[in-house]
Order: structure tokens, then sequence, then C-alpha cells
């Protein structure tokens, strides 16, 4: 099992023609990813190392078949429109690579997301993406560091993400389905709503939540664990040292006054009875010893 995607995951990707659209699709359909079909507008009749290209959305699932997941290598101001397009054309989750997206842009997405029903989901903007190990790979996320295994990991971080797998993978714990749910200020699918989907997935037996600094997604995270979750988390949270007021990388990692900062989370998952460890290397350990409790 797993969540969101798996070997039989549909994908199209838009914006397959640009430099990272096509070196990223490559790198997916050696993962295994069953990519379908490309989209760049002006592009129609080329082709990506044998993945036929299109100029709309539309045009693709006519040519191709029903799409699950669209993937979006789009430049930040075309974004929006791309997304909406894909979502008008009955694609029903989406992976947003692109960075730098305008919120009142991402605003207009979440309304339409809404609309269209909870069966519908997106994760980012400004995310690695999400792969289920040996199975399926949306997005930029190294594959070599993963594992398939029962814990499933969700981070708003990158980089932290492949560090943290790589020290789960060298321990011998794979991985169900590891979910980069990006680091804006306004993203798609939350810690919560990921949480909620591993706690459901019977093959996933713990999760490792990796946090930072900005937002109370954290603090929400930890009282959805306390309250609901009955699979065992551990938590890491990063930017300890983080002045206040000063944006640390991510458009959402930004603390103001007491919201947002890195003792107020890791206070919360204590009270919620989540360990927290101190350094990425700890993490192992830590799940280790929570799945024989």
């Amino acid at each position: 099992m797993a969540i969101l995607v798996n070997k039989e995951t549909r994908v199209l990707v838009q914006g397959i023609t640009g430099r990272e659209g096509a070196f990223h699709s490559r790198l997916m359909v050696e993962y295994g990813t069953k990519i379908v079909a490309g989209v760049t507008p002006g592009r129609g009749g080329q082709s990506v190392d044998g993945i036929p290209v299109f100029d709309s959305v539309e045009e693709a699932i006519a040519a191709v078949g029903p799409v699950d997941v669209s993937v979006l290598f789009v430049p930040a101001p075309f974004a929006a429109d791309a997304i909406l397009e894909a979502l008008d054309a009955g694609i029903k989750g989406m992976v947003i690579i692109t960075e730098g997206i305008p919120v009142q842009d991402m605003l207009k997405v979440t309304r339409a997301f809404e609309v269209a029903g909870p069966d519908h989901w997106f994760i980012g903007p400004n995310c690695p993406g999400i792969i289920t190990p040996g199975q399926c790979k949306i997005g930029i996320m190294p594959a070599q560091v993963f594992l398939p295994g029962p814990i499933g990991v969700i981070s708003r971080s990158g980089t932290l993400t492949y560090e943290v797998v790589a020290q789960l993978t060298r321990a011998g714990l794979g991985q169900s389905t590891c979910v980069g749910i990006g680091g804006d200020p306004i993203v798609g699918l939350d810690f919560v709503e990921v949480l909620r989907l591993f706690h459901q997935d019977p093959e996933t037996e713990a999760v490792v939540l990796i946090g930072e600094i900005g937002g109370t997604d954290e603090e929400e995270a930890a009282d959805y664990i306390r309250r609901e979750m009955k699979k065992p988390v551990v938590a890491f949270v990063a930017g300890k040292t983080a002045p206040e007021g000063k944006r640390m990388g991510h458009a959402g990692a930004i603390i103001m006054g007491r919201m947002g900062t890195a003792q107020s989370k890791i206070d919360a998952f204590t009270a919620a009875g989540v360990p927290v460890a101190e350094m990425p290397d700890q993490i192992p350990h830590l799940v280790q010893k929570a799945l024989r409790q």
C-alpha cells in the first residue's frame, strides 16, 4: 500500500520541454513512473524521450486517456493558469514544483480546489514532490536514497527530507510514501491531511514529520496526533537558531513574535507525546524505539 501515488498512477508533465521539465521527466521514467504525456503550449507534436507533447491538457487527455496526476514545471507567472487548466480537464491530483508563485494566484488555486471537491488534491508549490519507493516518483527527489518499507515521511523541506530519508535507509527503515508539502505560505495538503492518510494506510507503521519555523502547521499537527493518531510519530523541527522576524529560506519560514518558533513547535509535539529529535541522525533510533513501544 501507499498514499496518493503508486505504480499504476498515470502522470502528465506540464512544462515538459523546459530544461527542468525534460531532465526530471527522464529521471521519473527511469524510476518507473508512468508518464503518459507532456504539455507545452506551442510545442504540440514534439516528443521528449518518447513522451508525446501536446499544446493543451485537454488535447493530451483526448489522445492518451485518463490522467491521475499532473506535475508542473511551469514558470511562476503562468503556473496558476496551468494548474486551473489541468483541474478543468479533470485531473484530480497535482504536484507543483514551481516556486515563486504569487500568493494571490495560489489563493485562486486553493479556492478552485475547494470547489472541485475533497477527492481533488495538490502538494506544493515550492515542493520536491512525492515518491512511493519502488513504485512511483513524481517530482525532483533523488531516488537513490529511498527504500520501500513501512515508514511514512512528511516534510516542508526538500533537502532535509533527503538527509532524513538517507538516515532511515541506512538504518534499514524503508519508506511507504514520502511527501514534500512545500514551504510557501499557501500550500495544498498540509501536515494534518497527510497524517490522516498515513493513519488510514494499513502498511504505514510509523511516521516521520519534518517541520521548520514559521506558521502554525506543526502545532496543528501535534494537536491532531494527540487527539486521533494511533500510529507512532517522530518529529524534527529545523530553525532553532533563526532570529525573530527574519525569513529563513522558505517563503513561509518566518517567526512572528511567539508564533512559529521552533520551541513552540517542539513544545506542542512534546505535549502530544511525540519524540522530537535534536539532530536528523537521531531520527532512526527514535523511530525504532517508537515501533518497539
